[in-house]
């Protein structure tokens, strides 16, 4: 085979960095749309932008997710979230959320990958995780106290985020997931952002009430499962009641 194996990783490795790209633009046309355009007063802007400069997606690239998302040009996003609720192996509760152009593609695309689990109603599962505001930030670790730092922002909760769990963390910094009521999202993120705090992200999303108690055979089997869930390229997040 000679070295034609480099050449197959290699396609395989710029497909998944487009994937990748393609995501981050949907998600700044997203937060531009919801939130206006200026990402100083909006805070899932700012941080999809710090993000997609961080993989080397170019000015213009992000410029024009904003326009679209914003409806500032003469491309209009026709861009609709949908939540699709159920249960990965061994009934680890699940919630996807969708960006897609054509949910009457996406939805039997989705049921198909559902095929190891079990794709429930809307409604069906939502009560089993808190629908919250999530800041995730790093700071230099000294001089620096968290809970401090939770309670004069007006954040709800906090907890200490390692870079093995977010690698946009630097492993040298103090990472902190900050929970919020959804409508102190933003207030959080500019009162941490002027404060020294590093934003990566901030979004509303879902947390798991209760965790799955797994072996480490089905651990494995459920991270397989999810992993296929974020490879499918309108999948925007994925939340699962699983440490």
């Amino acid at each position: 085979m000679g070295r034609q194996w480099l050449l197959a990783k290699r396609q395989v490795n710029a497909k998944k960095r487009s994937a990748a790209t393609s995501k981050l633009v949907k998600e700044i046309a997203v937060a531009a749309k919801l939130g206006g355009a200026d990402p100083e007063g909006n805070a899932r802007l700012f941080a999809a932008i710090e993000k997609a400069r961080r993989e080397s997606v170019s000015r213009d690239v992000i410029e024009r997710a904003i326009k679209k998302g914003a409806g500032l040009g003469e491309e209009k996003m026709l861009m609709e979230e949908v939540a699709f609720e159920g249960y990965a192996p061994h009934k680890v509760a699940v919630i996807v959320e969708i960006l897609t152009d054509n949910n009457n593609r996406t939805a039997p695309e989705i049921r198909v990958l559902f095929k190891k689990g079990q794709l429930g109603a809307p409604g069906s599962n939502k009560f089993l995780f808190d629908h919250v505001g999530i800041v995730e930030a790093h700071h230099a670790p000294d001089a620096v106290d968290p809970e401090e730092a939770a309670i004069e922002a007006g954040a709800q909760n906090f907890e200490l985020l390692s870079h093995e769990e977010n690698d946009d963390i630097p492993a040298d910094r103090l990472g902190v997931r900050f929970t919020t009521e959804r409508v102190d999202l933003h207030s959080v993120s500019k009162w941490l952002a002027g404060h020294g705090w590093s934003i990566v992200t901030a979004e509303f999303g879902y947390l798991p009430k209760n965790f799955a108690e797994l072996t480490e055979e089905q651990a494995a089997e459920v991270a397989e499962f999810l992993q296929t869930l974020d490879d499918h390229d309108d999948v925007h997040r994925v939340w699962a009641a699983v440490k």
